[in-house]
């Protein structure tokens, strides 16, 4: 299929995956640093654990609320200027983190992780750019090849962190700021490899080919999103099930480290579990995008609800510091998040109209973010309050709800696929 300006749409889109997974590569090792050490830059400034998860909980508001600005630029300029402005952002946060630590300064930090969430935002809305000119039966298989892109960044970056940290502590910095200044690096990389290479922007291109009137400025509200996603009732289902799977990702994984410290392992060790858990989260991710296109997406958002449940038993009974149990709970973990996000992506994309998609896509990460910002703050108390184990159970009830959204979805009369 060409296009009225003799734009190969194919071509066009293997060229967009390919810069999409580039840019993830860079962007998903800036933003597996962050998260790795968030909560142990915290605690050092304050001292104490207690407030340990703020600045994550700071770092995932930060991403929900720029998902959506970014989506509301990408609606009328497209994927391009979005996706390139959340990682250089995402950079600025990491330098102002690494601020902070240079100051012992909280105010700072929670202002840094603030930033740096837009870099999580704009990995995050990657994936959505690759289902623009993909086919209706290849959206999830295109969408997967983008989130698996992130494997390389994301494992490699929290096995830097050791030895991210000694260097620039060899320099007089601070313990714990080392992996930031990784984290810049890579958002600065991701954001100059779209403005290069996101060329012609796959939205705009996609609006052509469905021949959507250029003159007409869509709707970018939230009360406009919101009717569109409450009349689609599996749109809904896909909105709470990345909300649900995502709160119970970041829950557990955002006070992993700290269980693994105070058992008494190093920044290698937690590098290396935070990395297992990474590969769980992403390097399947093209299996679970072909089953999605195959099998549908409701069944394999059911899957990983179950092995969410799996994953939280284990970990909860994990005992603190390094152990099997612990280390394979979090791999499940992240297995489980990408079934469901990767199939409940795709629902969602199938769900709305193509005018519609970037801000709904927008408010899906922005509701996702709210929720798991709930989740990371919440964390952070009730391992202060009850311990890690306690946290582990209630992230289980949320794995369990995430599988009863299938009820209603099955009986809703949505023409989308399931």
């Amino acid at each position: 299929m060409t296009t009225e300006a003799g734009l190969d749409v194919a071509k066009l889109q293997r060229r967009t995956i390919v810069t999409l997974v580039i840019a993830q590569a860079f962007g998903g090792a800036g933003v597996s640093v962050g998260i790795s050490v968030a909560t142990l830059l915290a605690e050092r400034i304050l001292g104490s654990s207690d407030l340990a998860g703020v600045p994550q909980t700071a770092q995932v508001l930060g991403s929900a609320v720029v998902a959506f600005l970014l989506a509301r630029i990408m609606t009328t300029r497209g994927r391009r200027p979005g996706l390139a402005l959340g990682f250089a952002l995402g950079a600025v946060g990491a330098v102002v983190c690494v601020l902070s630590g240079f100051l012992s300064s909280f105010v700072l930090l929670l202002l840094g992780a603030t930033l740096f969430g837009s870099a999580t935002a704009a990995n995050n809305q990657s994936r959505y750019a690759a289902t623009d000119l993909a086919a209706p039966n290849k959206r999830a298989t295109a969408l997967s090849l983008v989130v698996w892109a992130s494997t390389v960044g994301a494992v490699l970056g929290p096995n830097l962190l050791g030895p991210a940290d000694r260097l620039t502590m060899s320099m007089g910095a601070p313990e714990f700021v080392g992996p930031f200044v990784l984290g810049a690096i890579g958002a600065t990389l991701a954001a100059i490899v779209f403005l290069v290479r996101l060329r012609p922007d796959p939205l705009l291109v996609a609006r052509q080919v469905a021949s959507v009137d250029p003159r007409i400025r869509p709707n970018s509200s939230i009360r406009h999103v919101y009717r569109v996603v409450a009349s689609r009732p599996r749109a809904t289902v896909a909105v709470l099930a990345i909300a649900l799977a995502h709160t119970v990702m970041v829950s557990v994984m955002v006070m992993t480290p700290l269980h693994l410290h105070h058992g008494g392992a190093g920044l290698e060790v937690i590098g290396f579990v935070i990395s297992v858990h990474i590969v769980g989260m992403f390097a399947f991710a093209p299996l679970m995008g072909i089953a999605a296109d195959r099998l549908g997406r409701l069944p394999l958002i059911g899957l990983g609800s179950a092995i969410l449940l799996a994953s939280v038993v284990l970990s909860g009974l994990a005992p603190a510091g390094p152990s099997v149990g612990l280390t394979v709970g979090l791999f499940l973990l992240g297995l489980g998040w990408s079934c469901c996000m990767v199939a409940s992506s795709a629902l969602l994309t199938d769900s709305v109209p193509l005018e519609d998609r970037p801000t709904v896509q927008g408010a899906s990460d922005l509701a996702v973010g709210c929720a798991a910002a709930f989740g990371a703050a919440g964390a952070g108390l009730i391992v202060g309050t009850w311990g890690y184990a306690t946290l582990n159970v209630a992230a289980g009830f949320l794995a369990a709800a995430t599988g009863l959204l299938l009820l209603f979805a099955r009986r809703s009369s949505d023409p989308s696929r399931s």
